[in-house]
């Protein structure tokens, strides 16, 4: 069920989530998406951990890190 709060941003730009959402929250961390004529308020992941292993790339010089890195930044170009 969507609830809808209308707070009040004080002088200083901030806004109070109620209670119970922050409770809710996993972490203390937010992501606010400004987009447009609205603002999404989003709980960030800052497990950058789960990324690890997350992107596959086809190259020949695994074993040459420099030689790696040239050859994917060519590919990013094109």
């Amino acid at each position: 069920m969507t609830k809808v709060e209308i707070k009040q941003v004080d002088a200083q730009g901030r806004i109070i989530l109620p209670k119970a959402w922050r409770n809710r929250l996993k972490t203390k961390n937010v992501m606010i998406i400004d987009e447009d004529d609205r603002l999404e308020i989003l709980p960030a992941d800052t497990d950058l951990a789960r990324f690890v292993d997350a992107v596959e790339v086809e190259g020949k010089h695994f074993d040459d890190y420099h030689a790696m890195r040239k050859e994917l930044r060519k590919d990013a170009v094109h």
